[in-house]
Formats: structure tokens, sequence, C-alpha cells
């Protein structure tokens, strides 16, 4: 105190002492804001913390990249068992032929070459030591490298399946939040009925009306093939008319549902009526808080739809005969081909697994609420 009382009244006495203090005062603080020390020659290293909350997001996700390969090893494992056990052996497949006209020595050594006389665990632990280094092995059909032959065939798989996905989102979110909204009137009740009829008809059925429709009657769209977007978009866009509007339209079903629930669920909440009376319009108040807050369940059938649209992307691609992954494993299935089948579902669980770690992780950008620990 009474250090105070004399640092006072040297101000009072003396003023040019009291600018003087203040001039180091400000140069201080002049000196921290810009980075430099006292002396006026170091730099002031940053010291960024982060927040508990990018700990913790970061933490699971290395937790789920963990977890991935132990799932995919069970995949593949119980793929390889239940291929296996089919009827059918892979050499008559292969070659082409009757049993009673193949001399046994060639299968013999056909079966040595392919490794199909190893025991099952045996092959299976060759095929993921090559996995390991990157290798998926060869076709048994054709000879062909397995990684090339996937990789040929993916843009076609990823157009149909991108474009489908796109459209089941923009048919079914806005015809869920519209149904909703005008809940028990008869856009309402064709909105239920055609989720309904999206979730109940297989994809092969609705795809042969679609031919039978735009082909055979009106002959307005090719039946099958494929060209590429970026060759000829215009013939691109006429040979995914159908493929896409036959799976967008049956996975937009359950989009539609869980929407119009899940946006029925928060219009009675107390914070929309408080928006609806603070005398917000109506579309913000729908768009800004009723369909923002009703995203998480959305996200998460959306996430759930990827192996609706794998599965569904398998009998698409024969029905339109499109040179794609799902006609690539119906031919690997039907040929007894394990190498390319192994590969194809390899493939297919690590988009699933992938997937379904976006979808999680998207919880908390949709809901800041939601924390990882």
């Amino acid at each position: 105190a009474a250090g105070i009382a004399d640092h006072r009244r040297l101000h009072e006495k003396d003023p040019g002492a009291r600018l003087a203090s203040v001039g180091q005062r400000d140069g201080r603080d002049r000196g921290l804001e810009t980075g430099l020390t006292q002396a006026g020659t170091g730099v002031v290293p940053p010291s960024p913390v982060p927040s508990p909350k990018a700990l913790f997001v970061t933490a699971y996700i290395v937790r789920r990249m963990l977890q991935m390969p132990v799932v995919i090893l069970m995949v593949t494992f119980a793929l390889f068992i239940i291929m296996h056990l089919l009827p059918g052996d892979p050499i008559y497949a292969m070659i082409g032929e009757s049993e009673a006209s193949l001399d046994p020595e060639v299968i013999a050594e056909l079966r040595a070459e392919l490794g199909l006389d190893d025991p099952v665990l045996v092959q299976y632990l060759d095929w993921a030591s090559d996995l390991v280094r990157g290798d998926l092995g060869r076709s048994f059909r054709d000879r062909s490298v397995v990684t090339g032959a996937i990789t040929d065939r993916m843009p076609v798989t990823l157009q149909l399946g991108l474009l489908s996905l796109m459209v089941a989102i923009c048919v079914g979110v806005p015809a869920g939040t519209i149904a909703a909204v005008k809940r028990n009137s008869p856009v309402d009740a064709f909105v239920t009925l055609f989720a309904m009829f999206g979730v109940a008809v297989p994809n092969f059925w609705f795809s042969m009306m679609l031919i039978w429709v735009f082909v055979v009657e009106l002959r307005w769209l090719p039946a099958s093939g494929f060209v590429g977007v970026w060759s000829d978009p215009l013939e691109a866009a006429r040979h995914m008319a159908l493929p896409v509007t036959a799976l967008g339209l049956t996975l937009s079903g359950s989009i539609m549902r869980y929407t119009r629930s899940s946006v029925l669920e928060v219009l009675n909440q107390d914070y929309v009526r408080t928006a609806r009376a603070k005398g917000l319009s109506q579309r913000t108040v729908i768009i800004r808080h009723a369909l923002r807050n009703s995203l998480l369940p959305v996200a998460t059938i959306i996430g759930l739809q990827l192996g609706s649209l794998l599965a569904g992307s398998i009998i698409i691609e024969s029905m339109f005969a499109l040179p794609g992954i799902g006609r690539l494993a119906i031919q690997s299935i039907n040929g007894r081909d394990y190498p390319m089948l192994q590969g194809v579902v390899l493939l297919f669980t690590v988009t699933v697994l992938l997937v379904n770690l976006v979808t999680d992780i998207s919880y908390a950008i949709l809901d800041p609420r939601i924390r990882y620990s």
C-alpha cells in the first residue's frame, strides 16, 4: 500500500514521469500485439491450444480406422468360406467344358497352378498376404489383374451411384418436408403413398416397367449401353436416365419417410413456436429452424442407404447391361472367379466403412451438442 501511495505522489508531482510510464506500458502492449519483445528484435511464437472437441474427434477417427482392418478380415474370410461352399468348380467354369471331356492330369495341373488344391485356410492366408502387399491377384477366367479390372469399371458404378444418390436426396428430402408441413392433406397422402411404393417395389420390376414404357412403347431412350459423361454428355444423360431413375426413386422412399417423421417431431418443439411468434416467415421457420434441426436422422438413413445403393447397382447394371462393378460381381459369381469376387467385396466393404465413418462425423457438424468422448 505504501509503494502504491509513493507511485501516485510521484506522478502527481512529475507529469513527465507519468507520461513516460504510460508510454512504456503502451509500448509493452504494442509489443505483445505485434509479436515483438521488449528488445524489439525477437518474435513471440504463437502457442495454439487444440480444443477438446477436436481432440475427441481425432481420437474417435483413429479408433474407427483401427477397427476397419478387423472388419475387413472378418467379411472377406466369411465370403471366402461361402464361396468354397457353393456348388461348382472354377476349373470347369473357366474352361467351359464338361467334366467327361477333360483330362484329369490337366485338371490337376490347373488346380495346382491356381492354388485350389490347398486347404481353404491356406488359400485365404495367401490371399491376405498378397493383399497386404497391394496385390489382389489375377482373375481365374481371363487371367487379368483384379485391380485393373475393378479400376476400369469403377467410373460406371461411381457415376450411377452418385447420380442415383443425388436423385434420392433431391426428391426425398423436399417431398418429406412438404408432407410434414402439409400434414393430413392430399399432398401428404400422395407423398406417403409414393414413399411406400419406393420401399416396397423391387428394383428389377421397376426397371422392367421403365424399359417397357420408355424403350418399347415410346422409344425415347436406349435400353442398354454406357457412354462416358466427358465424351458425349447428351448421350451419357440418355443412357443413364433409366438406370438412375430406377435406382434413385426406389431409394428416395426411405428418405421421404424419415424426413417426414423427423420434421413433424421438430415442428412441435418450443423453439419453432417461438420462431413463429417472433413473426418469422413460414419459409424461414421451416428451412432454418425445422429442417436444419431434423437432418440428423436423415443423415443416418442416407448413410445406411449406401448398402442398398451398392446392392441395387448390381441389379441395375445387370438389367441395363452397364459395364460396372456390380455386373462384374455377377459375372464373377457365375464363373466362380474367387479373386475377382474377393476384390469387388473388398471394395464394397471399404466403401461402406468409410461412408459410415463420414456419417458419424457429420453428426457433430449437424448438431453441435454431440460430443465424441
